[in-house]
């Protein structure tokens, strides 16, 4: 697959990394390296939007033209000062970039883990493969993220549509708290599947 990322950070980096890895074309641009609007032009299977959450607005605007019909793939988080959600109340982060670029297909996904994580080969933690939720309204967008999400060693999870979105910011907001300020191990907050409460 051609892919672009704009964004040249940790993340664009750790996340390209393994996509090249696997075989896809990738091209990453950066405001200061090089044209975000040839690393558009490049992703005609997907565009990884991979910059801070307060520049991600503006760059997807003036990308408008560009973006129409291209799958784009927010991993960025809404977290401000003492870890707090920017986009408490709504809409989301996801959703302000889908408005920004209404014909583009926008899908929520990578934005749980820190880029220390997706330069695993492969990701896998006690024998698990980690899994990433992948929240979207287009199906054949989710389609193509779902590759993505594999080809990186991990199981993707359908978490909604992209109304839900903001639950994955909200939890990010959550375990970055968790991970950062307490030093804890925010896996353990979550049970076994076999006591989640659903029959089997």
């Amino acid at each position: 697959m051609r892919i672009g990322i704009l964004g040249t950070g940790s993340m664009a980096r750790a996340l390209g990394g393994q996509w090249e890895r696997a075989g896809h074309e990738v091209v990453a641009a950066g405001r200061s390296h090089g044209d975000l609007r040839a690393a558009a032009e490049h992703g005609t299977d997907a565009v990884l939007l991979a910059v801070p959450h307060a520049a991600a607005v503006d760059v997807v605007s003036a990308l408008e033209d560009t973006l129409r019909g291209r799958v784009l793939v927010d991993c960025t988080n809404p977290v401000g000062p003492d870890f707090a959600l920017l986009t408490a109340g709504g809409p989301a982060a996801a959703e302000r970039v889908a408005a920004a670029a209404p014909a583009a297909r926008v899908v929520k996904a990578f934005n749980l883990c820190h880029e220390s994580v997706w330069r695993l080969t492969p990701p896998v933690f006690a024998g698990r493969p980690l899994a990433v939720p992948v929240c979207g309204d287009d199906e054949a967008a989710l389609t193509v993220v779902r590759r993505l999400v594999r080809d990186l060693g991990c199981v993707p999870l359908h978490a909604g549509g992209l109304d839900r979105s903001g639950l994955l910011e909200a939890t990010a907001a959550l375990l970055i708290r968790l991970w950062v300020a307490e030093g804890a191990d925010a896996q353990a907050i979550v049970p076994p599947a076999e006591f989640s409460g659903q029959r089997t």
